[in-house]
């Protein structure tokens, strides 16, 4: 079976690495090609374009930042979509609404290819440990033909439906993920702001029912201050917004995450875009308007 994998970042990578693992050999291309390096070799060469990847491979992974990524590479100029071959398999794998992954499913069918959406759910150390959740959209027969290359990388696989409904509940997990960090970093910038410790806010509220389990996991990235991305907070953000693009086009109301979206756009703002999502703490309890309220404060006193 000929691989091909498009979408080298944090987690494109580490899967494309598990793929080699598993005695896969890759054909990979990235628009940065230092990023492929790591992966070539016996087991793995780079290809120029998306489009001369597509005609060496039957089955192709793209793993890239938002829908206009994945458009590009697609159907854009040497795009890889019309050089597939009928009956290949392309497994979509990035983080995009749901109506986009049906409109590349219509654009693939219309050429013959079989389209799978299997977003994630993992950061990078589940990436490079195969430990990733596969959401997936597709025809049964398609998720089987695939089922041992998604357990290369990941070690839960749920069908969710037709194509369109992986992404469907990506844009669900993701929504949960964001308001739940965010709501943290507030209620703990009012226990610091009524004078608790922040030692006590998180031995107290950390591995509680109040708090939500993943939370825990971002411990050390807050106290040490070190936001070193495992998901990049402007991702966090693109899914955020992406899942209210798509309450909007299934009539849903959600007043709260228009609302929380809003405030990572306001922390990317201030530079924390290329950090962890988490670093959203940093932003609601040390942020410039943070700081300016307590020396206001301050001088009242």
């Amino acid at each position: 079976m000929k691989i091909g994998f498009i979408g080298l970042g944090i987690m494109g990578s580490r899967m494309a690495a598990n793929l080699q693992k598993h005695g896969y050999s890759l054909i990979v291309f990235n628009r940065t090609r230092a990023k492929a390096e790591p992966l070539l070799g016996p087991c793995g060469t780079f290809s120029d374009s998306p489009a001369k990847l597509a005609e060496e491979v039957e089955v192709l992974f793209t793993m890239l930042a938002h829908p206009n990524a994945v458009e590009q590479a697609a159907l854009g100029k040497d795009g890889f979509l019309i050089h597939l071959k009928p009956n290949a398999l392309w497994i979509d794998c990035s983080s995009v609404n749901p109506s986009f992954s049906k409109k590349m499913a219509a654009e693939a069918a219309q050429r013959g290819v079989h389209f799978v959406d299997a977003p994630v759910t993992g950061s990078a150390p589940a990436a490079a440990e195969a430990k990733l959740i596969f959401w997936v959209g597709a025809d049964p027969a398609d998720l089987e033909r695939i089922r041992s290359l998604l357990l290369c990388m990941g070690d839960k696989i749920v069908h969710v439906g037709e194509r369109g409904m992986g992404a469907s509940l990506k844009m669900v997990v993701n929504l949960l993920l964001g308001n739940a960090m965010a709501a943290f970093a507030e209620a703990m910038a009012l226990g610091k702001g009524l004078g608790i410790s922040q030692k006590i806010l998180f031995d107290s509220s950390l591995n509680t029912a109040a708090v939500a389990p993943f939370l825990a996991s971002k411990r050390e990235k807050i106290e040490s201050g070190n936001y070193e991305a495992e998901f990049p907070l402007q991702w966090m953000q693109k899914d955020m917004h992406l899942a209210t693009v798509s309450a909007y086009e299934s009539g849903v109301a959600m007043p709260q995450t228009n609302v929380t979206k809003e405030i990572y756009r306001l922390a990317m703002r201030d530079g924390h875009e290329t950090k962890d999502f988490s670093a959203i703490y940093d932003y609601l309890n040390n942020g410039p308007g943070v700081s300016t309220i307590r020396r206001q404060t301050r001088e009242r006193e």
